[in-house]
């Protein structure tokens, strides 16, 4: 039996009945790992010695029946969330080795429910992109399982290439503006951004604070929240953390949608969309009609100034954010006759070109004579468009849409036209401005055979029916349990 195909679930019922250990689970992820990463390039860092001794604890620890939630299980972890004892690079030259003197809160957790942790997948660099180019480490960009030579989607590519080949069981990354969503929609898996506030920040290097949000990536929808289980809560840590309780999502996996009204927002299926998209999320949509939801059209007029504010708001705040990285405390440092130089040529080496673009782009929107026109202005239209969901809540339980106007495109295709890959964004980057969780669930294929994700978005704390509507989805969709051929 090829261990690495199983799911979270399959893998866990398999340990309770003895049926296989964690020791044999985990080797079997680390031999297809050394199988396929040469091929699809997901990982940053591995951790054969740290997983093997894991799996051996995991293991005592079912004999005895003491395991936690996820005991034994191999995961992923993307290199934007710190570890102790594995490095946290952030896909960046500047923190190159950097290992942290803590985990991050979900970090702890994952270890707390007895989870094996196989090393830190590759991403953007400080999570600044949508197709896992901008790593620094050009060797380690990752290649779409599912046809090799295309993007695997960004921030969080490793992330989602991991699962998807079959290198872990499930990963964390992170999302500011569909980083989650859109390397799962690409890549053929289930990606999850919480609420803002409902999983802890604390341990996530920052890139924009007021947008960043730590979620699951996982093979289907079950595990997604069974993830998410063990990751949600209040974190005292974490100031922008809230204290709410956290319900039980597993128990959401239900059949059936009747009584639940979806709505279709207009301005998400406008002029531009590929007719691959369109056609397997309107087939996705009537399957959810079949399950019993009524379907209504909303709409969210200020959809179009999306991507302005987005790019207005995460600069600015990546510019702070990466103000610390000035070569006197950690990270990297380099030689200089005096201050002023080590600054200027420790983030010039330290820093690739699209961080740099958008430090630059941050730092004006800030700076003295600029703000009220540019930050200040974001931030009002940014109301505008949580008030928008707010109104099309009031009418409706959930939204649907595509996650992505396009299937995966080429490597390089659009690395000389970065206005085309913030484009790329398009239809995830609102959950971000609003807070409003969002899931990606597999739907469909291109004519190419290249993976399409249908997007289903609720309001604040509403995650349990985003995983109703996934699962029923999931059970219609005929999607779940294809694999690439590698």
């Amino acid at each position: 039996m090829d261990l690495h195909t199983l799911t979270l679930r399959q893998a866990q019922e398999k340990l309770a009945a003895r049926e296989i250990t964690a020791v044999a689970l985990t080797e079997s992820m680390l031999a297809r790992i050394e199988q396929v990463e040469g091929t699809v390039r997901a990982y940053l860092s591995l951790h054969p010695d740290q997983a093997m001794a894991a799996a051996e604890q995991a293991d005592k620890k079912l004999a005895q029946g003491q395991g936690g939630m996820l005991c034994g299980l191999p995961l992923s972890i993307k290199d934007v969330l710190c570890t102790a004892t594995m490095p946290t690079t952030c896909g960046s030259k500047m923190l190159e080795g950097f290992i942290p003197p803590y985990n991050a809160t979900v970090v702890e957790k994952l270890l707390a429910e007895d989870a094996v942790l196989l090393g830190k997948v590759s991403m953007d660099e400080f999570a600044m992109g949508s197709t896992n180019e901008n790593c620094a480490y050009k060797d380690k960009i990752p290649q779409n399982p599912w046809k090799l030579g295309y993007v695997a989607g960004g921030s969080s590519g490793g992330s989602a290439v991991s699962v998807a080949a079959g290198e872990c069981l499930a990963s964390l990354g992170s999302d500011t503006g569909g980083s989650i969503r859109q390397p799962a929609s690409l890549c053929g898996v289930v990606g999850m951004k919480p609420t803002y506030g409902r999983v802890s920040r604390y341990g996530l290097v920052a890139f924009a604070s007021s947008l960043d949000q730590v979620g699951p990536l996982t093979k289907d929808v079950a595990d997604c929240a069974l993830m998410m289980q063990t990751i949600a809560g209040h974190d005292q840590r974490d100031s922008t953390s809230v204290k709410r309780e956290v319900p039980s999502y597993s128990a959401a996996l239900q059949d059936g949608m009747k009584g639940i009204r979806v709505g279709i927002p207009r301005e998400y299926f406008s002029e531009g969309l590929h007719p691959d998209v369109d056609r397997v999320v309107r087939a996705g949509i009537d399957m959810l009609r079949d399950a019993g939801a009524e379907i209504v059209e909303v709409s969210l007029p200020h959809t179009e100034y999306c991507v302005a504010v987005y790019y207005l708001i995460a600069p600015a705040e990546a510019s702070s954010n990466l103000a610390r990285y000035d070569g006197v405390r950690y990270g990297k440092r380099a030689d200089a006759d005096s201050l002023i130089d080590m600054y200027r040529q420790t983030r010039s080496q330290g820093f690739g070109d699209e961080v740099k673009r958008r430090i630059l782009i941050g730092t004006y929107a800030l700076s003295a004579g600029y703000y009220d026109a540019y930050y200040k202005k974001a931030s009002q239209v940014r109301t505008l468009i949580r008030d928008d969901f707010a109104k099309a809540f009031a009418a409706c339980d959930l939204l649907v849409s595509p996650v992505t106007p396009t299937p995966a495109w080429q490597i390089a295709q659009k690395t000389d036209d970065p206005l085309a890959l913030y484009l790329s964004d398009i239809l995830t980057i609102s959950a971000n401005l609003a807070g409003i969780p969002g899931l990606s669930v597999p739907c469909g294929f291109s004519a190419e055979g290249l993976p399409i994700g249908m997007q289903i978005q609720a309001a604040h704390f509403n995650e349990e029916i985003l995983f109703q509507a996934a699962w029923n989805l999931e059970q219609r969709a005929g999607v779940k349990g294809k694999v690439p051929e590698l």
